[in-house]
């Protein structure tokens, strides 16, 4: 692909910061001695992100001596919590969360620090992350704004929007809505008539936004969704509704990328979960295995439109085997160059 992408690599903020595993083989006994690691993980659910995502980290690990367990949380914080005691009941050798909600598991980090238990927060931050042994996250906030900014540039700077926003309270949310207001800020002729959750989901977001049609009617101008997946429900909204109405995304999954190739959606951003999720997994192995990492890495999204849009679907959609067959390689390259988006 051509899209470009930043490198952003810890310490950009501050010193490097270099971490070890927090034990050499693992909490784990079962995999002393032929070296294979077993890496827990639970997710706050089962998105198309989500989903795509799974199926990178098996590739890796089918390729790397990893046993992959998997649970999804349901957005639900107790459940999580949950998911992560039985991982350090089992005594995995490190522990991948995608957390539920920023504000949340830090007495399960605490027992698995207790136990030798090395954790990392993937994809969606921790408030507190000094205990983490990693993390590797998007820039979220660059993404909120990137998204903004696209239908600012769509509007000509001036018009009425409705802001779809994903779960509330999560780290994700908290950053992209940051960016997204940063961008408002500084563009006032955009007027914001609604701005509410629709859970990260399509179901939601269909419902969400036929409200809003009802209340405003013609005046909505564009379409602000903090994933792809409830902008695809806002479209479906208006499709019954019988209006078009610019719609921005994030995250760059399958359905949302064919929106912007059909000219339904303006723009994405992509995160492509085959790769972060898999980049997460890559330095969870090491750290289970006793190498020095980046404590923190961060995953940079090009944009998406109508100009790069088909580069983009031949890695996501219609040459993804041949993505998934070269991943293991990919992923390497791209923790030791710290330019987590590659794709190339």
């Amino acid at each position: 692909m051509n899209v470009k992408r930043t490198r952003v690599m810890a310490g950009l903020v501050g010193a490097t910061a270099l971490v070890g595993a927090l034990t050499g083989c693992g909490a784990g006994d079962t995999s002393a001695n032929d070296g294979r690691k077993t890496i827990g993980v639970t997710v706050y659910d089962m998105s198309s992100f989500i989903t795509e995502g799974q199926q990178g980290m098996q590739r890796y690990a089918d390729a790397n001596n990893i046993d992959l367990v998997w649970k999804s949380a349901g957005s639900d914080v107790n459940t999580q919590a949950n998911q992560v005691e039985q991982f350090i009941q089992q005594k995995v050798d490190a522990l991948i969360v995608v957390p539920v909600q920023a504000d949340s598991l830090q007495p399960q980090v605490d027992k698995a620090n207790q136990a030798g238990i090395p954790v990392l927060a993937v994809n969606a931050a921790l408030s507190d992350d000094s205990k983490l042994a990693a993390t590797v996250l998007p820039d979220d906030v660059a993404a909120g704004k990137q998204e903004m900014q696209q239908m600012v540039d769509h509007l000509g700077g001036k018009g009425n929007i409705v802001v779809l926003q994903t779960k509330l309270g999560a780290s994700y949310e908290i950053d992209r809505t940051a960016g997204n207001k940063a961008v408002l800020d500084a563009n006032p002729g955009i007027k914001v008539l609604a701005m509410d959750t629709g859970n990260n989901t399509r179901d939601e977001a269909v419902n969400k936004m036929k409200n809003w049609i009802t209340a405003f009617g013609n005046q909505i101008d564009g379409i602000v969704a903090q994933n792809d997946d409830m902008g695809l429900g806002a479209l479906q909204a208006t499709k019954e509704a019988g209006v078009k109405i610019p719609i921005v995304g994030i995250d760059g999954i399958e359905d949302g990328l064919q929106a912007v190739k059909s000219g339904e959606f303006i723009g994405t951003s992509l995160q492509n979960g085959t790769i972060e999720l898999a980049d997460g997994l890559a330095v969870a192995n090491k750290i289970a295995k006793g190498e020095t990492v980046e404590k923190n890495l961060r995953y940079v999204m090009p944009p998406v439109n109508s100009t790069n849009i088909d580069e983009v679907l031949r890695n996501v959609v219609t040459d993804r085997q041949a993505l998934l067959d070269r991943l293991p390689e990919l992923i390497d390259k791209n923790i030791q160059t710290g330019d987590l988006a590659n794709e190339n």
